[in-house]
């Protein structure tokens, strides 16, 4: 959705917030009471990063729900809010409830003390409609402090039906099956079959820090990848190395990239969303980007000069980057968070209801909305669009493993050497030394 484009700038600021909470500990907040009782007249306040229309959707999400149960919900959203979220902590100027646009973040907030822990009828409602990948975001310590609101997905393969049918290949089912329809459309096209984009202003590489996350999921596995964003596997170790080189495999052959831009370094002169012109009108087969990219496609056209359509009979569609085997899918992508700041009966039955089915439909119902949610209970038919109609179920597929994009989750400083050395990599360093240079960036333990 397009709130992955604003978290995105979000992260510079995440380092500096947890060093805030890290200043505010305290005794944590009694266990929460039942969000059971006379609710009706009063209060809840949410404070999130979603502002103008995202805000708009989410205020509509919950407006019957607020009004049938006599509660007032005051939402207030702030573009700043990673770093305001921990002014407001320190002064002890706390909402009812914040809605976290990382886990990370959550868990800092969670150390202050100043979290409450949610109620019984919320933690079953968590447990009930959350895998445990998700279930593992809200809870420190054993105990649950929020739920997961909603996500993005990460690492969809866009390309166009019609010249698939038309060159006589078929949706790859495994990364080795991907390199060799790489191949079979270079050699029926005598073109670079792939197109991408590293360019994103100061934050220029994040797309292939998110690529490589990718890789290292499908290819190393869960336990691998939780080692590596806790700094445990390094950038060196032979895991990540034969992930990179097989990342490399595509990105890093001049026969395969860089489809209608130029050579290899025109990665990383290329926009991000710009790889979205060259796959509409016919000049780049693939590309790897996440579901936000089908907003780019409204300003572009086709080779007849239309408005690309995007769905599985259209101009345009997207599977899921496959892995090492069929049938199984590992994705990175990025989610909120609610916690809330005190066991008030309005503010949990508040936080029972984000936790629910009812909620999370309402959510990708709201007209125009591009929401969409992890939780199990989620009516996949009710989403209009197909993408993101496809993104939930392969959100809510028990052969899915999901893991937040492993840059947003390191520390700041190797997050932006691994940007950094992401850029570097396209430009020709090797990819030993690269792996060395963001490995240095991790803080001394």
């Amino acid at each position: 959705m397009a709130a992955s484009l604003v978290r995105k700038s979000l992260l510079p600021v995440v380092a500096v917030a947890a060093t805030a909470f890290a200043l505010t500990g305290c005794t944590s907040p009694s266990g929460a009471s039942s969000g059971s009782g006379n609710v009706k007249g009063s209060t809840v306040t949410i404070y999130g990063a979603d502002t103008g229309t995202e805000a708009t959707e989410l205020e509509a999400s919950w407006a019957t729900w607020a009004k049938q149960e006599g509660i007032t919900i005051k939402y207030t959203g702030d573009k700043n809010f990673t770093a305001n979220i921990a002014t407001k902590i320190q002064g002890n100027a706390l909402p009812d409830i914040a809605m976290f646009p990382q886990p990370g973040l959550l868990s800092s907030a969670v150390a202050t003390g100043k979290v409450a822990q949610v109620d019984s009828a919320t933690e079953s409602s968590v447990k009930k409609n959350f895998s445990t990948d998700w279930i593992g975001y809200v809870t420190v310590n054993g105990k649950m402090y929020g739920t997961p609101l909603d996500a993005s997905v990460k690492g969809f393969v866009w390309y166009s039906p019609s010249q698939f049918s038309q060159w006589g290949v078929q949706v790859p089912k495994t990364y080795a099956d991907l390199l060799s329809l790489t191949q079979t459309i270079e050699q029926k096209t005598g073109k670079p079959p792939w197109c991408a984009g590293f360019n994103s202003g100061d934050a220029s590489g994040w797309p292939g820090a998110d690529q490589l996350a990718e890789m290292v999921l499908a290819d190393a596995g869960a336990s691998t990848y939780d080692g590596w964003v806790k700094g445990t596997v390094k950038f060196t170790d032979p895991k990540i190395d034969d992930a990179f080189t097989q990342l490399g495999k595509i990105l890093k052959d001049p026969k395969y990239v860089n489809a209608g831009f130029g050579a290899v370094p025109s990665i990383n002169s290329t926009a991000f969303g710009d790889v979205a012109i060259p796959l509409a009108n016919g000049t780049c087969a693939m590309t790897n980007q996440a579901t936000f990219l089908e907003a780019s496609f409204s300003t572009t056209k086709t080779a007849s000069g239309a408005v690309p359509k995007v769905g599985p009979n259209g101009d345009i569609w997207a599977f899921p980057l496959p892995g090492p085997s069929a049938g199984q899918s590992a994705v990175t992508g990025g989610g909120d968070f609610a916690a809330a700041f005190n066991s008030n009966a309005a503010t949990q039955k508040v936080m029972e209801y984000l936790s629910s089915a009812d909620w999370a439909n309402s959510l990708i119902t709201v007209k125009n909305a591009s929401f969409i949610s992890a939780n199990k209970g989620v009516d996949s038919s009710k989403e209009t669009d197909p993408l993101l109609k496809s993104a939930i179920e392969t959100l809510q597929n028990s052969s899915t493993t999901f893991r937040f994009g492993a840059d947003d989750a390191m520390p700041n400083v190797v997050e932006t050497a691994f940007w950094t050395g992401m850029v570097d990599w396209v430009n020709g360093t090797s990819q030993a030394d690269v792996e060395k240079q963001i490995q240095a960036s991790w803080p001394s333990k």
